[in-house]
């Protein structure tokens, strides 16, 4: 699968899909059409698919919301506006395969919301971090309040949207935002060494850190002990998982070792 438009390119290489960005002159800035397209593209991986990498071309991972398409709604517009943002990023966080985002430049406003729903960001030194909306008299509308508060803290997330406040790299490596911090230009091959390893992974234990693990985090906590015990039995259930365990008593897959 190797697919190539003005808003995205999409490579497969074996288990592993690479999704990138492709508005560069206009640091591939969100609009309605490329939104769409991502919704699409994580929709419709192909079944071979086990993780997927998304990224952008050129020298920033996305500069958020394309204002020149902004024009004015009534409530009701809106509101169906960021649903619709929504609606795309849960194909992201609520797919079918983990996804890792690659960070570089700038990842302002909704960039930073695209980046929150992914599984596992990687960020390069050139990164950098913004919510502007609270100078352009906007509010987040793609998941942003409920991912990234999720990631960074409301504390901070209010500071960045009220002062417009910009974190740096390692601020955001610091804060959450990103899981690993490499140098620029290593994103890429940093992702697809931990797609390769996250591809060789039981299937349903990569569903229930997909989609059960996020679940419990929002229940109580008996609610979240109770579903976590269900979690547990259909994973040690699973015929991928007793193959597993039985080469694991065999000695025929490695030991946990330190790195």
């Amino acid at each position: 699968m190797n697919q190539h438009s003005n808003l995205l390119e999409i490579k497969q290489h074996g288990a592993i899909a690479e999704i990138a960005l492709n508005r560069a002159p206009k640091r591939n800035a969100l609009n309605d059409p490329l939104v769409r397209a991502i919704r699409d593209c994580f929709e419709n991986l192909p079944e071979g698919v086990k993780v997927a990498i998304i990224h952008g071309h050129g020298e920033h991972f996305c500069a958020g919301l394309d204002l020149s398409e902004l024009r004015e709604r009534d409530t009701s517009e809106s509101m169906h506006h960021s649903r619709m943002w929504h609606a795309a990023f849960e194909q992201i966080q609520f797919g079918r395969v983990p996804v890792i985002a690659v960070l570089h430049g700038a990842v302002i406003g909704g960039g930073l919301e695209l980046a929150s729903a992914a599984h596992i960001r990687v960020a390069e030194e050139s990164a950098f971090y913004g919510l502007p909306e609270g100078q352009r008299g906007l509010f987040v509308g793609g998941g942003g309040s409920v991912r990234i508060s999720r990631l960074i803290g409301v504390a901070r997330m209010a500071d960045m949207m009220l002062t417009g406040r910009v974190l740096s790299a390692e601020e955001g490596h610091q804060a959450g935002i990103s899981q690993y911090s490499v140098a620029t230009g290593r994103g890429l091959d940093k992702a697809r060494e931990l797609a390769e390893r996250i591809a060789r992974n039981a299937p349903m234990t990569n569903y229930g850190v997909m989609h059960v693990l996020p679940r419990i985090h929002d229940q109580s906590i008996q609610d979240g002990l109770m579903t976590e015990s269900l979690m547990a039995a259909v994973a040690g259930s699973d015929p991928d998982t007793k193959g597993r365990l039985a080469a694991f008593l065999d000695h025929k897959q490695n030991k946990v070792k330190p790195a």
